[in-house]
């Protein structure tokens, strides 16, 4: 069957997520004692900590009157909801009704319960079929760099309102450099490179990078840019779908984790680690004292982050919005790396 390029761009603007993945839907800090609601893909969910202080997440909604979870409390190991005080356990049972009296029972009621982990400074939420995710051991892609002394983490939020097939085309394109002037790491990058798989799409690109952290002092040059040092570095970006990866060359990495919202909306968290794998005699000196640095070097990077995203969600968001007005309107692609992931995004959302 012939498809016309009218259909397949409106299937890669609208198409939803792949649900056989791993997510990530908060970071550790902002699950506390207090729930969280958060949206993944149209599926409200409320994440909490019980009183062992481990991560649960329940739909959004009690089954009494259909109000959200979210907005009530965490009272021991149960949820408490906010409207009548009905509790529900982490296994979506209703566990307590205050009211109850001795000739009543607790209705057989049940929310779903999603499979979540607590790894690398993220909350990861896997809201597909569990067949699949038991038959495949599917693992949260993690970020190893976040606890490692050798590593400076960085971090800001995403919430822009656009399909996340923009976004993610936005980090695969490293042709748009003079967006972001004193933001961007590398200059000059040429494609060398594609390699394609089921989950994942890799290109490998030469660029000239404006950073060399090979001092201690060297991670000045994040802030002054009269410090940056022109020099060729390998740059590749990838995306593991359904997140992103990217480095340049031994001194930076970033990643990108995804939490699709709607067909219009994408929330994402951007990962910046700054590697001292150059300095030797850092990595002598006590446990103690690296990771007295790490703290205090943490979220260092943030405003440079901060100042890439505010340039790229405005562009993202008017791509959205020109999509939506003008949706039978054609946009012409160069990147070769771009159709391979619009044919990715396509692939896995396949029965879905």
């Amino acid at each position: 069957m012939t498809v016309s390029v009218k259909s397949s761009v409106v299937a890669l603007r609208t198409a939803p997520i792949n649900p056989d993945h791993w997510y990530v839907v908060a970071q550790s800090a902002e699950v506390t004692t207090k729930p969280l609601g958060v949206t993944l893909w149209y599926q409200a969910i409320a994440l909490f900590r019980d009183g062992q202080g481990q991560v649960h997440a329940l739909e959004d909604r009690c089954p009494h009157r259909q109000v959200k979870l979210s907005e009530g409390q965490v009272v021991g190991n149960h949820l408490e909801c906010a409207y009548h005080g009905w509790q529900f356990d982490s296994q979506g049972h209703c566990a307590k009704i205050p009211y109850l009296t001795d000739k009543q029972k607790l209705p057989q009621c049940s929310l779903r319960v999603y499979p979540v982990q607590e790894l690398d400074g993220f909350i990861w939420l896997y809201p597909g079929d569990l067949a699949v995710l038991e038959r495949q051991k599917m693992q949260p892609m993690g970020l190893p760099e976040w606890s490692h002394l050798n590593y400076i983490a960085s971090f800001t939020k995403i919430d822009c309102q656009g399909h996340f097939s923009f976004l993610i085309e936005n980090l695969m394109d490293m042709y748009h450099g003079h967006l972001h002037d004193n933001y961007q790491a590398w200059a000059t990058a040429a494609l060398q490179n594609l390699t394609i798989q089921d989950n994942r799409v890799d290109a490998y690109y030469t660029a000239q990078s404006y950073y060399r952290i090979d001092k201690i002092w060297s991670i000045s040059q994040l802030f002054f840019p009269a410090l940056r040092r022109l020099h060729p570095e390998p740059l590749t970006v990838s995306y593991c779908y359904p997140h992103w990866r990217s480095q340049l060359g031994e001194d930076f990495r970033i990643c990108c984790l995804f939490c699709p919202v709607s067909e219009t909306q994408t929330r994402a968290y951007l990962v910046h680690f700054t590697s001292l794998e150059a300095f030797p005699k850092l990595h002598q000196l006590p446990i103690a004292f690296r990771q007295f640095l790490k703290d205090k070097l943490f979220n260092s990077a943030r405003k440079l982050l901060e100042g890439l995203v505010e340039q790229d969600v405005v562009m993202i968001e008017q791509e959205q919005q020109a999509y939506l007005h003008h949706p039978e309107q054609r946009s012409y692609e160069v990147n070769p790396t771009l159709g391979k992931v619009q044919a990715l995004i396509r692939s896995q959302a396949q029965g879905f």
